[in-house]
């Protein structure tokens, strides 16, 4: 059965544990039953490193886009951000969003550059990728009041509650699981893992970040998504095949990329 993972940042990975060599991690991806990916912007600097990966392998999506807690401050270029999103394999903006986790302050830069991000989606018709941290107030307030809704996309390792999960459901956007729902202790999130429209669902890794039980602690990779998938159907008592499958047909259907 195939599987998407829907965020992850190839370029990031440590690649000393795999022979120096990315194809080995795709491998391992491969034989998990991951046929697809989408690596995930950072930097606009991530550009050309995103675009090389997205070249060598026909089944490498890619994004374009400024994350919150990234160049604090920092004005968006945002001629530049729309010049990358015509890229062939560009197929979502982001990821953008609110942190005020890690970042402290007056705010208001991040709130600006997060506009700008959905301003440029709802222009070249491209879905949103949205990272969200101890801001769930004024990111549901700011999708609302910039209609983020026309562009769609998907709330990326989705850690807040079914309030906030039903809001951005109702705003066209589709919810994405990462390893967090299978720690021992995500209840809230697993409770919203169960109630998320079938669907409406993604998974992805984040890695090299946030490895999923029984890896935990490690380094994440493309391959573990696979056990994201399972909790998801053990949590909602259905078959790993039934996720797999909602949720590959699922990142095809919002991101309108091309099946390799």
């Amino acid at each position: 059965m195939m599987l998407v993972d829907s965020h992850c940042h190839l370029n990031m990975l440590n690649l000393s544990e795999f022979d120096n060599n990315l194809d080995n991690v795709m491998l391992a991806a491969k034989d998990a039953g991951v046929t697809h990916f989408l690596c995930v912007s950072v930097t606009l600097e991530d550009h050309a490193t995103l675009s090389k990966i997205s070249q060598s392998y026909d089944n490498v999506s890619i994004s374009t886009g400024l994350h919150p807690n990234e160049l604090p401050q920092q004005p968006l270029d945002v001629e530049r951000l729309a010049s990358y999103a015509e890229h062939p394999k560009i197929v979502a903006i982001g990821e953008t969003g609110l942190d005020y986790f890690r970042s402290e302050g007056d705010l208001a830069w991040q709130q600006e550059r997060f506009c700008q991000h959905i301003e440029i989606a709802k222009k070249l018709k491209k879905p949103l990728i949205i990272h969200t941290r101890e801001a769930k107030a004024d990111t549901i307030e700011i999708m609302k009041r910039e209609a983020a809704d026309k562009a769609s996309g998907v709330m990326h390792c989705f850690t807040e509650d079914w309030e906030m999960a039903k809001k951005a459901l109702d705003l066209n956007f589709y919810i994405s699981f990462s390893g967090i729902v299978t720690f021992k202790t995500a209840h809230i999130l697993q409770d919203v893992a169960k109630k998320v429209p079938l669907d409406r669902m993604l998974v992805e890794t984040d890695c090299p970040y946030l490895a999923p039980i029984p890896h935990r602690g490690k380094m994440n990779q493309p391959a573990y998504v696979k056990h994201v998938a399972e909790f998801i159907a053990q949590l909602r008592n259905t078959s790993f095949d039934a996720i797999a499958q909602a949720t590959t047909e699922n990142y095809f259907r919002l991101f309108n990329a091309q099946k390799s």
